[in-house]
């Protein structure tokens, strides 16, 4: 029996079924949207929410109770606790340093930028949108997104002129 046994197993065993949420956790944060299937994005959408409030929880507290917020998160999703960034010491390596911990340091993405604009949301944060089905095996996609963050936007093409010419 699976009496209290929240989330589903996603015909994977516990290893691999932890790795792929963390793996989605972290690129929801990072990229604010990831499109994937709908019973992937239902079992990643609690994961991300509890990393979330992990950050808010982390902007009012003391400076050891915000570090132990950080290393929880980052065990959740499976990264370094603190940035391993491989690179040389020389100024150009600094350079690409804080470049890397802008854009792909999870954990600050989360702490720092992330968790700043929920801080007075009580929940809630992101949303699930039910796309079509995959062509090639007709499962159903879906966009897991963040709800305030905006999201850098395709570029927008513009629609070729309408001929005048009719026939």
């Amino acid at each position: 029996m699976r009496h209290l046994k929240s989330g589903s197993k996603l015909g994977r065993k516990a290893d691999h079924r932890n790795a792929m949420l963390a793996n989605l956790a972290a690129s929801v944060i990072k990229h604010k949207r990831v499109t994937t299937t709908i019973s992937k994005a239902k079992a990643v959408r609690p994961v991300v929410e509890k990393l979330i409030t992990l950050g808010r929880h982390a902007i009012g507290a003391e400076k050891a109770d915000g570090v132990h917020l950080r290393r929880l998160a980052a065990s959740k999703l499976r990264q370094q606790p603190r940035s391993h960034f491989k690179g040389t010491p020389t100024q150009k390596g600094a350079v690409l340093r804080k470049a890397w911990h802008e854009n792909h340091d999870v954990v600050h993405i989360l702490f720092d930028k992330i968790a700043p604009v929920f801080k007075d949301r009580p929940g809630g944060y992101t949303r699930i949108v039910r796309l079509g089905q995959r062509q090639g095996d007709s499962s159903t996609l879906a966009i897991l997104e963040l709800v305030e963050m905006p999201v850098a936007a395709a570029p927008v093409v513009a629609a070729p002129a309408a001929s005048t010419a009719a026939k």
